[in-house]
C-alpha cells in the first residue's frame, strides 16, 4: 500500500478533527466528560472510520489523541498509552472491517481496558461500583463509555458515511476507500 500527500492530508484532517472536538466537548460539557472518570470522548466516534478510509484514520486518531492528551496534560500515562490504545482500536477495526458492528465493538476494548487501567491513578474513587477495588471500577466505567462512543456512536457514523450517496462523490474526488484488502480510489 502506497502512502501519499492525501493521506497524509486526511491523517491531518482526522488528528485536527479528534482534537477540536475534545476541546469543544471539554468547553461546553466540563472536562470531566472528555478526562475523568466517566469519560465520554464523542470524538472516539471517528475511530471506527477506519474501516472505510484505512490507515491515515488509524493515524489521525492516534496523533489527535496524543495531541489532546499532551494538551490537557494530566501525565505521562496518558500522553503515551491513550494514543497507542487509539491506534490498537483503530487498527483493529481495520482488520474487522468485514464485520463492522462486531470490529466497532471489539475496537472499544484497548480504549476501556488500557485507558482504564490507569486513569484511576488521577481521580479520586466515586460512589458509583465502590464494592469493587478502584482500577477495576475504572475499567469497566471506560470501558462502557468506549462501548457508546466507538461501538455504538461510531458505528453508526460509519454506517452512515458508507452509504453510496455517500461515499461515492467522496471517491469521485480522490478519496481512497478500503475495499475488501487492498485500497482503491
Amino acid at each position: 500500500m502506497k502512502f501519499d500527500s492525501r493521506d497524509l492530508a486526511l491523517m491531518a484532517v482526522f488528528a485536527a478533527l479528534y482534537f477540536v472536538i475534545n476541546v469543544a466537548q471539554t468547553l461546553l460539557f466540563s472536562g470531566l466528560t472528555v478526562f475523568g472518570p466517566i469519560q465520554l470522548r464523542v470524538s472516539d466516534c471517528l475511530i471506527p472510520l477506519a474501516a472505510l478510509f484505512g490507515l491515515p484514520v488509524v493515524g489521525g486518531v492516534t496523533l489527535g489523541c496524543f495531541l489532546t492528551n499532551g494538551y490537557f496534560f494530566l501525565g505521562p500515562p496518558d500522553v503515551i498509552i491513550g494514543p497507542i490504545a487509539n491506534l490498537l482500536a483503530a487498527f483493529l477495526i481495520v482488520m474487522l472491517r468485514k464485520h463492522r458492528l462486531v470490529a466497532c465493538l471489539v475496537g472499544s476494548l484497548p480504549v476501556g481496558l488500557m485507558v482504564g487501567s490507569y486513569l484511576w491513578i488521577y481521580f479520586p474513587p466515586t460512589a458509583t461500583l465502590s464494592f469493587l477495588p478502584v482500577w477495576v471500577a475504572m475499567i469497566i466505567s471506560i470501558t462502557l463509555s468506549s462501548i457508546i462512543a466507538i461501538g455504538i456512536l461510531g458505528y453508526l457514523l460509519l454506517s452512515g458515511l458508507s452509504r453510496r450517496g455517500i461515499i461515492e462523490p467522496l471517491k469521485s474526488h480522490g478519496l481512497k476507500v478500503v475495499e475488501n484488502k487492498k485500497l482503491s480510489t
